[in-house]
């Protein structure tokens, strides 16, 4: 019996595609389009592919890059 983690997928990326720098860097983004333009319509604009990008990136991704062995 070993208790050996999985390998993460996270372990081979560099710092500034973690998920935390992800979900920064989305909320960010979302968070100065308000700010600059105070509209709205805008922000939902800049929301949604930000939103799809970080979900991708973030949930999808990771369950994606497993080896079919260790599903």
């Amino acid at each position: 019996m070993t208790s050996e983690k999985p390998d993460s997928v996270w372990n081979h990326k560099p710092w500034w595609c973690q998920p935390w720098s992800i979900i920064l860097t989305g909320f960010s983004i979302i968070s100065a389009s308000w700010l600059l333009f105070k509209i709205v319509w805008l922000s939902i604009l800049v929301a949604i592919p930000i939103s799809a990008w970080m979900g991708f990136f973030v949930i999808l991704f990771p369950k994606l890059a497993i080896a079919p062995e260790q599903q």
